[in-house]
């Protein structure tokens, strides 16, 4: 069975708390604010009474020792007076940056946008085509047919324009070009 925690009362507020588990067997006055600068004020008083700590801070050598450290230090003290330095602030150009161009080829695009941009028309068809409903056989089938498309347009990936008007159409007459299997 467990002990509920003892609750003893503070000195400065005289209200019972609990300590922090932590500090539960020394723990004398409660976490509020003001009970603890009243602790720690009641604290120095007993540390600077006691007879080895009366003269501490006193003497000629504490004296020499800070004044060096004044010297050592100069302007310590101006420092902390100044007034803090302005936020600082992100420099935002006017114009906005020039947009680059971004060649399909050199992305690499996830499976699932690939397949979700789609309509399902095609991803149905491709299933039919290939046999397969695994989302890599038809990405895959669905990237070789886009190359092979432009194969046929005459669109080489790279060249500016890609213009597929820029290949003649044979004649009336001429034969078609046989497909290589796919």
């Amino acid at each position: 069975m467990k002990v509920p925690p003892r609750r003893p009362k503070c000195p400065h507020c005289k209200e019972l708390f609990v300590p922090d588990p932590h500090n539960r067997y020394h723990q004398r006055s409660c976490s509020k604010p003001s009970c603890q600068k009243a602790r720690k004020a009641a604290n120095q008083q007993a540390w600077s009474q006691r007879p080895k700590n009366r003269d501490y801070w006193r003497g000629a050598d504490e004296v020499a020792r800070v004044r060096a450290w004044r010297q050592a230090h100069p302007g310590y003290w101006k420092k902390a007076r100044q007034k803090t330095a302005a936020a600082l602030q992100v420099v935002i150009s006017e114009e906005p940056p020039v947009a680059q161009p971004v060649k399909p080829e050199l992305v690499e695009v996830a499976l699932q946008d690939v397949s979700a941009i789609q309509p399902p028309w095609l991803v149905g068809l491709i299933s039919l085509f290939t046999g397969s409903t695994l989302q890599d056989d038809i990405v895959a089938t669905h990237r070789r047919l886009i190359v092979r498309g432009r194969e046929i347009l005459g669109m080489v990936p790279g060249t500016p324009g890609e213009n597929h008007h820029a290949q003649t159409t044979p004649g009336p007459g001429a034969p078609a070009p046989t497909p290589a299997p796919v």
